[in-house]
């Protein structure tokens, strides 16, 4: 098998959400090709690279506070020739993650790109609630306040699968606004948090079952929420 050589262009890579042993080889000798990796969090990113012994050429940060200013820098380093690899702190960028003004920086300045597949908490909890994988709409995180009920009254127009990114701070919310909606109390759910870590566990029930099962353990980790079908 030959190895691939990798030229100048701009690669949006997946990074483990939870086992290290997620990252693909591919990601694996961009990261050691690239002369420049973007990343959420340098901290973050420096301990997936130090895992697998890889010292990056250069590692900057390039998150919600600065993606405006730097994005046009690395660009122009994909112009001059450079491999520029962007990861976030975990999953697949751009999913519920930053990355999307540099995506766009990189279409205005018409350069190459392009996004490895990889790890991500959607599809495996999509996969494991059993509920149709023919139809589904994926909404990442319910709005915090603003928003919040209409985005909630929404979903009962979706009759396909949904699946829903929310925090330990605000789950048992979600879960409370579902259990007291007048359509949304009778679709069944699938909740699971930590995918892919050790503690990794699931929750199927009605919104008020998962309410009470989840107030009685607490609140850890993160967590993807699938609501049924209607078919």
């Amino acid at each position: 098998m030959s190895i691939t050589v990798y030229t100048s262009g701009l690669y949006f890579i997946p990074t483990p959400i939870g086992n290290l042993e997620d990252i693909t080889i591919r990601a694996l000798r961009l990261f050691s090709a690239a002369d420049i990796i973007a990343c959420e969090d340098t901290r973050v990113t420096g301990q997936l690279l130090k895992q697998y012994k890889i010292t990056p050429k250069q590692l900057v940060k390039c998150h919600e506070h600065n993606e405006k200013s730097i994005s046009v820098e690395l660009c122009k380093a994909v112009q001059q020739g450079k491999i520029v690899c962007y990861c976030s702190d975990a999953g697949m960028p751009l999913m519920s993650d930053p990355g999307h003004i540099l995506l766009q920086t990189a279409i205005e300045y018409k350069i190459v790109y392009t996004v490895l597949p990889g790890p991500s908490a959607l599809l495996p909890a999509l996969a494991m609630s059993g509920f149709s994988t023919e139809s589904f709409t994926f909404l990442g995180f319910p709005p915090h306040k603003k928003g919040r009920k209409t985005f909630i009254d929404s979903l009962e127009s979706y009759l396909n699968t949904i699946i829903l990114y929310e925090s330990p701070h605000r789950l048992l919310s979600l879960l409370e606004d579902l259990s007291t909606h007048k359509t949304l109390k009778n679709r069944k759910l699938y909740i699971v948090r930590e995918i892919s870590k050790k503690f990794e566990q699931g929750y199927f029930g009605l919104p008020i079952e998962c309410l009470e099962i989840l107030t009685s353990q607490g609140i850890k980790g993160e967590f993807v929420v699938v609501l049924s079908d209607c078919f």
